[in-house]
């Protein structure tokens, strides 16, 4: 785990923009309550993840009015399918990204490679009975996270560094791409 952890460290593109990322979401924009806030910080999220969002202004509009900031704050799990249903076509993985680059440490973001990667272990070693569809509700995924980093011994590890493990072993597993970028 920790070679690919240092991986992660001397991938340019990906920490260069972790690096603004955080400063966005963490120093400049840190609260959820202005439009005009939430609607860079959706735009910025979405071009750095390519996650397909072709409007953002309906979503940053629903995590305004969700009024998001205590629920963040306490690590409320709901909160992400809560985002995630602000448009007819569901924008899970936007809405994990979101809740984690609020509070990294307590929301795992969740996309098909670490989905691919724990079902894998789950066959392998049965750390957890799941089915992979199950991952896409978020206390589930969460805790399937929280289980893998209990059976494998990962403890040292926090919840963003056990991310960042499973993401790149996902994508080094079944690497995939979207217009020449990995996607995440």
């Amino acid at each position: 785990m920790k070679w690919y952890l240092d991986k992660w460290e001397k991938l340019p593109n990906y920490t260069a923009q972790e690096k603004a990322l955080n400063l966005l979401f963490h120093e400049t924009y840190p609260l959820n309550c202005e439009m005009d806030h939430v609607l860079v910080k959706c735009s910025v999220l979405n071009d750095f993840y390519g996650t397909n969002i072709f409007g953002v202004y309906p979503i940053a509009k629903h995590i305004v009015d969700l009024q998001i900031d205590a629920r963040l704050d306490s690590g409320d799990k709901t909160l992400v399918d809560d985002i995630s249903r602000a448009t007819p076509r569901r924008n899970y993985s936007f809405a994990t990204k979101y809740c984690s680059h609020h509070r990294p440490l307590s929301y795992p973001i969740y996309d098909s490679y670490v989905a691919e990667v724990l079902d894998c272990f789950r066959k392998q070693d049965n750390f957890l009975a799941f089915r992979k569809s199950d991952l896409s509700d978020y206390p589930t995924f969460f805790d399937a996270i929280k289980r893998f980093q209990a059976f494998y011994g990962l403890e040292a590890f926090n919840i963003k560094q056990i991310d960042q493990y499973l993401w790149q072993l996902g994508k080094d597993y079944s690497p995939r791409s979207y217009n020449g970028k990995p996607v995440r």
